[in-house]
C-alpha cells in the first residue's frame, strides 16, 4: 500500500509540474485592443463614428456601444455593428452637431468563447469638460446577480445530467448489461435524461438576459430568444436539443432490448451458464449450443447500441465544446478534440460511478465492477493528459495561477480531482479484496466476502434464526403478549440477515462508502468546472473585483482638489532585481475631468526600474465604469506620465500591473477618492 500511495503522489506531482512549469501567455475572452477616437484623446472635430478592435472576434447587437454626452444624454445612432465586414471590430455612428466636452463610451459584447465582455472609456471634443452619467447606462457587461446565479446554476446541472446520462448508459452497456432491468438505474438514466433536457432549455432562455444584464423577467422575451439563437452558443443549444430527442428514442431501446432480454434474471446480475445443467458430454455441448445461440441477439443489440450510443454521446460533447473556451485562441484544431475527450472522459467515470453506487446496492457482479475499474482507470489517465494541455492553454502565466479567480479556482480543482483519485486507489483496493473473496473482520477473523460467502452468511444465518424460532415455540406460552414479542423478534432476524446478504460482507460494504465519497467529490469538481468556464484569465477587472474596499475616508493620499500621491507595493514572485518595488502615482488635481497622472516605479533598492510592459487604469466599482485605461508617454526609466479622464466623483480604484518578464506579472490597486 505504501508503494501505491507514493506513486499515486508521484504522479499527481509530475502532473502538476508539467501544468505550472508550461504555463505560458494565453488570452481568454476577447479584450479591446484599440479605439477611435483613442481612449482619453481628445479631438479638434466631432467624429462620425466610434470604432473598436478587439482581440478575436464578437457578436454584437444593435445597442452593444453607445456613446453618452457630458449630460448624460446618448449621441448614437443605435446601430452598432461590424467595421467592414471584420468580426473583430464593433462600430456606431454617430449624430451631428456634437458640442465640446468629454464624452464616454459604454460597450458591450459576446466573445467567440460565448461569454460576455463589456467596458468604457472616454474622449473629449475640442476640450475635457465634467461629466454626468447615470450609473445604469455604464453598466458594462455585468449580468444581474439572480440572472448570474440561475445561468450558472442550469450550467452545472447540465454538466452533472450529462455525465449521469452518458456514464450510466456506458456502464450498463460495457459493464453490467442485466443492470437495464434494474429499476433504479432505469431511473437515473431517465434523471439523467430529463435534467439535461430542462437544464438546456433553462440556458436558452437565460442566455438573453445573462448578456444584457437584466432580470429574470426578460428570460421569456422571445425576441431575446431569437438572438440567442442566432448566436453560436444558441446554435449548440438548439443542436443539443434535437439530439436529446434521439437520445430518448436510445434510452427507450436501451431499457426495452436489453431489459427485456435480461429481465428473468432479477437483479443478482450473474451471468455464465448453469453450472448443474447436463449430465453428460453431448448433452453439455448441446446446452452450450443452446446458450450461445440465445446470447448472439443480445450481443448484435448491445453492438449496435454501443456505436449509436457512442455516437451520441460525442455530438452532445460537441455541443460544449464547440461553443467554450476551446473554440478560440491557439491550436483550435487539437483543442477541439482534446476538450470532447476530456468532457467524455469525465462523464465515463462521475456517471459510472452513480451507477456503480446503485449496482453495489443490487448485487452487481464482481465481473462488472472490476471491468468499470479498468475503465475508470483509463478515463483518469486521458482526464489528467486532457487537463494539463487545458490548463496550459488557459491558465496564461505563473502570476494568473494566485492572482486570478481562474488560477484559483483551477488549485481547488486540482485538489478535488487529487482527492478523487486517492479515493479511486482505495477503491481500488476494496475490488481486489471483493477478488480475493477474503477479508479481515474487525476482529481479526478471516470471513467470505465475495457473492458464495455472502450467502453462505445468509444461510447460517436463517438457519439459526429458524432454531431459535423452534426452540421459542416449543417452550413459549400461549400468551398473546409473548407470540408479538417473538414475532417482532423473527422480523428483526429476517431484516438483519436480508440486510447482510445486499451488502455482501466488509469488502462490498467498503467499496461502496469509498464510491460513495468519490461522487460526493465529484459533484464539487462539476460545480468548480462549470466556474472556470465562466472566469476569464488575466483580466485586471477579476483583481480589481476581489480587492477588499475600504472606506473612502480612509483611503490613504486621497485629498481631493489637489496632487495626491499613492503608494503601491508590487511583487511580481520573479528572480529579477526589477520583481519587487513600488509603484508611485501622482494624480493631478484628483477632481472630475481631465487628471495629469505621473508613475514612477523603483525596485527594492529604491531606483528606477526598468521593466518590459507597465499597465494603468482607473475603475469605478460603485458605478460599474471601467476601467479606464491610462495611455503612458515615457519620462525616463521607471517614469511614465499621461492623462487619465474621470466623469464622475467617487471612491476610484487604481491599479498598476507591472510585468518584470515574460511569464512574471502582477497588479496592485489602491483607492482614490475623486470629488
Amino acid at each position: 500500500m505504501p508503494r501505491r500511495v507514493a506513486a499515486l503522489l508521484a504522479v499527481l506531482a509530475a502532473a502538476v509540474a508539467v501544468l505550472l512549469g508550461g504555463a505560458g501567455p494565453a488570452g481568454a475572452h476577447a479584450a479591446l485592443l484599440a479605439t477611435d477616437p483613442a481612449q482619453g484623446a481628445v479631438v479638434a472635430t466631432a467624429p462620425t463614428a466610434v470604432t473598436l478592435t478587439f482581440s478575436e472576434g464578437v457578436s454584437l447587437a444593435a445597442d452593444s456601444v453607445r456613446v453618452l454626452d457630458p449630460a448624460g444624454k446618448a449621441v448614437d445612432n443605435g446601430d452598432a455593428a461590424h467595421a467592414d465586414g471584420k468580426n473583430d471590430t464593433a462600430r456606431v455612428t454617430l449624430r451631428s452637431g456634437l458640442g465640446n466636452g468629454t464624452y464616454t463610451v459604454a460597450w458591450r459584447a459576446v466573445s467567440e468563447d460565448s461569454h460576455p465582455v463589456g467596458g468604457a472609456f472616454t474622449f473629449s471634443i475640442g476640450a475635457p469638460s465634467d461629466t454626468s452619467v447615470s450609473p445604469t447606462a455604464v453598466q458594462g457587461a455585468k449580468a444581474d446577480g439572480a440572472v448570474a446565479f440561475a445561468y450558472g446554476t442550469a450550467r452545472t446541472v447540465a454538466y452533472a445530467a450529462f455525465a449521469l446520462l452518458v456514464g450510466a448508459a456506458a456502464f450498463v452497456l460495457l459493464c453490467w448489461p442485466r443492470g437495464a432491468a434494474v429499476r433504479q438505474v432505469q431511473r437515473l438514466l431517465m434523471t439523467g435524461w430529463i435534467a439535461l433536457l430542462v437544464s438546456t432549455v433553462a440556458v436558452l432562455l437565460l442566455r438573453g438576459p445573462y448578456e444584457r444584464g437584466s432580470g429574470l423577467a426578460q428570460a421569456l422575451d422571445l425576441s431575446l430568444v431569437r438572438t440567442t439563437l442566432d448566436e453560436r452558443i444558441g446554435t449548440a443549444l438548439a443542436a443539443r436539443l434535437l439530439l436529446l430527442a434521439a437520445g430518448g428514442v436510445f434510452l427507450s431501446l436501451l431499457v426495452g432490448q436489453l431489459g427485456q432480454e435480461n429481465g428473468e434474471g432479477g437483479d443478482d446480475g450473474e451471468d455464465g451458464p448453469d453450472e448443474e445443467a447436463g449430465t453428460d458430454g453431448s448433452d453439455d455441448e448441446l446446452a452450450e449450443l443452446e446458450r450461445r445461440a440465445a446470447q448472439r441477439p443480445l450481443r448484435d443489440a448491445r453492438l449496435g447500441l454501443g456505436v449509436a450510443g457512442a455516437v451520441l454521446a460525442v455530438a452532445l460533447s460537441a455541443t460544449w465544446v464547440g461553443a467554450d473556451h476551446s473554440s478560440v485562441g491557439i491550436q483550435v484544431p487539437l483543442a477541439l478534440p482534446l476538450a470532447a475527450l476530456h468532457l467524455l472522459a469525465m462523464a465515463l467515470w462521475l456517471g459510472g460511478l452513480a451507477t456503480l453506487l446503485v449496482g453495489l446496492r443490487h448485487r452487481v457482479p464482481l465481473a462488472a465492477v472490476e471491468l468499470f475499474s479498468t475503465v475508470a482507470l483509463g478515463s483518469v489517465t486521458v482526464l489528467a493528459a486532457t487537463g494539463v494541455y487545458q490548463s496550459w492553454r488557459g491558465l496564461g502565466s505563473w502570476g494568473a495561477l494566485l492572482d486570478t479567480s481562474y488560477g484559483r479556482l483551477l488549485l481547488v480543482k486540482i485538489g478535488c480531482v487529487a482527492a478523487m483519485v486517492g479515493t479511486a486507489w482505495i477503491s481500488r483496493s476494496w475490488v481486489a479484496r471483493l477478488r480475493a473473496g477474503t477479508a479481515e473482520d474487525a476482529d481479526g477473523t478471516v470471513v467470505r466476502t465475495d457473492a458464495v460467502g455472502a450467502a453462505a452468511v445468509a444461510h447460517a444465518d436463517r438457519t439459526e434464526a429458524a432454531a431459535g424460532d423452534a426452540a421459542g415455540s416449543a417452550t413459549a406460552p400461549a400468551d398473546p403478549g409473548r407470540q408479538a414479542q417473538l414475532a417482532r423478534q423473527r422480523a428483526a432476524r429476517a431484516d438483519a440477515v436480508d440486510r447482510r446478504a445486499r451488502d455482501g460482507g466488509p469488502a462490498r460494504a467498503g467499496l461502496r462508502r469509498s464510491v460513495l465519497v468519490e461522487t460526493g467529490v465529484a459533484i464539487a469538481v462539476l460545480v468548480v468546472t462549470t466556474l472556470l468556464t465562466n472566469s476569464p484569465p488575466g483580466r485586471v477587472a477579476q483583481a480589481v473585483a476581489a480587492t477588499p474596499q475600504t472606506p473612502a475616508s480612509t483611503a490613504p493620499g486621497s485629498v481631493p482638489g489637489r496632487s495626491t500621491v499613492l503608494k503601491l507595493a508590487y511583487d511580481t514572485g520573479g528572480s529579477t532585481p526589477n520583481a519587487k518595488g513600488t509603484a508611485t502615482v501622482t494624480v493631478d488635481p484628483v477632481a472630475t475631468g481631465p487628471n495629469t497622472v505621473r508613475l514612477a516605479l523603483d525596485d527594492s533598492t529604491g531606483k528606477p526600474a526598468s521593466v518590459p510592459e507597465v499597465q494603468l487604469a482607473f475603475t469605478l466599482p460603485d458605478r460599474d465604469l471601467g476601467p479606464l485605461p491610462v495611455t503612458l508617454t515615457g519620462a525616463g526609466t521607471g517614469r511614465w506620465s499621461g492623462t487619465a479622464q474621470l466623469p464622475l466623483a467617487g471612491n476610484w480604484v487604481v491599479s498598476v500591473t507591472v510585468r518584470s518578464s515574460d511569464v512574471d506579472q502582477s497588479t496592485a490597486t489602491e483607492q482614490l477618492k475623486v470629488g
